[in-house]
C-alpha cells in the first residue's frame, strides 16, 4: 500500500510538472505574437501585451532590412550571381543570335534600315557628298597652285617623266612620219603638196615644172630627201631642242594662267559621274546587309559583340551599387514587413518553424515531467526522515 502511494505521488508530480512545462512553453510561443495589441484595464496596461513581435515590430523590420542589405543582397552577391563569366558567355551567345536572326538574316535592304531609322533619300545625299568632295579637291588644288609656277607645282619625278615621255613622243612622231612619207599615201601627199605649190606660183611654177619635168620626177627626188631629213639625228636634236625650249617656257608660266586655258568643267563633271558610277550608292543601299557584307556576322562576333558585352558588364558593375542605393532595398524590406498583417506574419513564421515549435512544446512536457519526478522523490525522501 505504501509503495502504491509512493508511485501515485511521483506520477502525479510528474504529470503536474509535464503539464506546467509544456503549457508554459506553449504560452511562451503564443506570446511571441499574441495578443496583437496592448490590453488595458482602465489606464493600466496588462503586462506582456502586446506580444513580443508586435511590440518590437518596427525594430524587427528595421533590423531585418539592414541584415538583408548588409549580408544577403549585397552588391557582391548580385555581381557573383549576374555578372559572372557564365552570364557573360550567355549574353554574348544571346546577342550573337539576335544579330544573326534580326540583322544579317533579315530581308531588309540597307535603305530599309536607314528609312526605319528616319533617314530618307540617303543615296541622293551620299552622291551629293561625293560631288562636294570632288569640288573640295578641285578648290584645294586651285589653292595649292595659286601664285606658283608649273615647275613648282609639278613634282620633280613628274617633270623628269614628262621629259622622257616627250623624247619618246618625238621619236615616235618622226618614225611615224618617215614611215608615212615612205608609203604610197605619203607619196600621194607629197605630189598633192607639190602640185598645189607649183600652181600657186604662176609663171614661176610653170618654169619650175618645165625645168624639172613631170611632177612624178619631182616626187621621186623630194620623197627620199624628206625621209632622209626625218631620219637624220640632227632633225631629232633640233626638234628636241625646240620641244625642251617650249617645255621650259611652260614650266616658268604661272600655273593659274596655264590652267585657265583649259575648260575643266566637262572633265570635272566626268570625274563626278565616274565616282558616282563606281560608288554605286543606289545599288549598295538596295542590297541586304548579308549581301553587302558577307563576313559581317563573323567580324561582328569577334570585334563588336565582345566589346558591347564587356561595356555592358563594366557599366553594370559601376552602376550596380548606385542602383541598389536608389532602390533603397532596406527601406523596401522594412516597408513590406510593416505592411504585412500580423496574422499573416504569424502564419509565415509558424508555418516555417512549426515542427521545431512542436518539439519545443514536447521538450517542455518532458522536462516538466522529469522535474516533477525529481520533486516527488525529494518530497518523499524528506517526509521519511
Amino acid at each position: 500500500m505504501k509503495i502504491l502511494n509512493t508511485i501515485l505521488i511521483i506520477g502525479l508530480m510528474a504529470l503536474i510538472g509535464a503539464l506546467i512545462g509544456g503549457f508554459t512553453n506553449f504560452i511562451a510561443i503564443k506570446m511571441l505574437f499574441r495578443p496583437y495589441k496592448a490590453v488595458y484595464i482602465g489606464k493600466w496596461r496588462l503586462p506582456f501585451t502586446p506580444g513580443l513581435i508586435p511590440k518590437r515590430r518596427d525594430e524587427l523590420s528595421t533590423q531585418l532590412g539592414r541584415t538583408i542589405v548588409q549580408h544577403l543582397l549585397t552588391p557582391e552577391t548580385f555581381k557573383k550571381r549576374f555578372l559572372n563569366e557564365g552570364m557573360r558567355v550567355k549574353a554574348e551567345n544571346w546577342l550573337y543570335d539576335q544579330v544573326d536572326r534580326h540583322v544579317f538574316q533579315s530581308s531588309n535592304s540597307l535603305n530599309d534600315w536607314l528609312e526605319s531609322a528616319g533617314q530618307q533619300g540617303v543615296s541622293q545625299k551620299v552622291e551629293a557628298k561625293l560631288d562636294e568632295l570632288v569640288d573640295r579637291q578641285i578648290v584645294s588644288l586651285r589653292e595649292y597652285t595659286k601664285d606658283k609656277t608649273v615647275r613648282e607645282v609639278l613634282p620633280e619625278n613628274w617633270r623628269n617623266e614628262a621629259e622622257q615621255k616627250m623624247l619618246v613622243g618625238l621619236k615616235y612622231a618622226i618614225d611615224q612620219g618617215s614611215d608615212y612619207f615612205a608609203s604610197i599615201e605619203g607619196r600621194k601627199t607629197i605630189r598633192t603638196f607639190l602640185d598645189e605649190f607649183l600652181s600657186s606660183r604662176g609663171r614661176l611654177g610653170n618654169m619650175l615644172h618645165s625645168l624639172f619635168g613631170e611632177a612624178r620626177v619631182l616626187v621621186d627626188r623630194i620623197q627620199p630627201e624628206i625621209i632622209k631629213f626625218l631620219n637624220s639625228p640632227r632633225t631629232f636634236e633640233l626638234l628636241a631642242t625646240l620641244a625642251y625650249g617650249e617645255w621650259e617656257k611652260i614650266q616658268d608660266r604661272k600655273a593659274d594662267d596655264f590652267l585657265k586655258e583649259f575648260d575643266f568643267d566637262p572633265a570635272i563633271e566626268a570625274v563626278k559621274q565616274y565616282v558616282r558610277e563606281t560608288a554605286d550608292i543606289e545599288g549598295r543601299l538596295g542590297a541586304t546587309l548579308a549581301e553587302t557584307w558577307p563576313t559581317g556576322l563573323e567580324w561582328t562576333s569577334k570585334n563588336i559583340i565582345p566589346l558591347v558585352v564587356e561595356f555592358a558588364f563594366e557599366q553594370g558593375e559601376v552602376k550596380l551599387e548606385e542602383a541598389l542605393q536608389k532602390i533603397n532595398m532596406e527601406g523596401m524590406v522594412k516597408e513590406q514587413v510593416d505592411s504585412l498583417p500580423l496574422n499573416r506574419l504569424e502564419e509565415l513564421v509558424l508555418g516555417i518553424s512549426q515542427r521545431e515549435l512542436k518539439m519545443i512544446t514536447a521538450l517542455g512536457f518532458l522536462l516538466g515531467g522529469v522535474i516533477g519526478v525529481v520533486q516527488g522523490v525529494l518530497s518523499l525522501a524528506l517526509n521519511n526522515m
